[in-house]
């Protein structure tokens, strides 16, 4: 038997939707993670891009877990002396709450040039409103822990 590599102009890819909507950051995150990788797929292949696009929406509803909305806090440097900045994420959810969910599933992709083009198949929207009704998402039921 030959060990199958997947190309990435053979892979199908599929438009998945998730509702954040009082769901926890951090496992609606590992479930957006594991989409964009491909790791749900038979054909998944370490070096190639073989996830799917996911599209969230309701960023502005989701929930953190404890007092994380003011203990956790993102930093972000310019690399110029003094330009080290630090917010919340409540500060950061006031600004743009599509931030703490990108940042969450970027720190669960891997550091390497294949993350970049992974990263950018996911498309985050404060509403329920989104402009991909074209490639026609299916909705994607997270498990919830009772």
């Amino acid at each position: 038997m030959k060990t199958f590599n997947a190309k990435a102009e053979e892979v199908e890819r599929k438009w998945w939707i998730v509702d954040a909507a009082d769901q926890k950051v951090g496992r609606v995150a590992t479930h957006i993670a594991t989409i964009l990788r491909g790791k749900n797929k038979a054909i998944y292949t370490p070096n190639v891009d073989t996830g799917d696009f996911v599209i969230v929406i309701n960023t502005d509803k989701m929930e953190l877990s404890g007092t994380k909305w003011d203990d956790k806090t993102y930093y972000r440097h310019s690399r110029f002396f003094g330009s080290m900045k630090e917010m919340t994420a409540a500060q950061a959810k006031e600004k743009d709450s599509t931030f703490i969910i990108h940042e969450a599933v970027r720190g669960m992709l891997p550091t390497n040039k294949l993350s970049r083009h992974i990263i950018m198949k996911m498309k985050t929207y404060t509403g329920a409103e989104h402009p991909h009704a074209a490639q026609k998402p299916e909705l994607l039921t997270l498990p919830t822990k009772k």
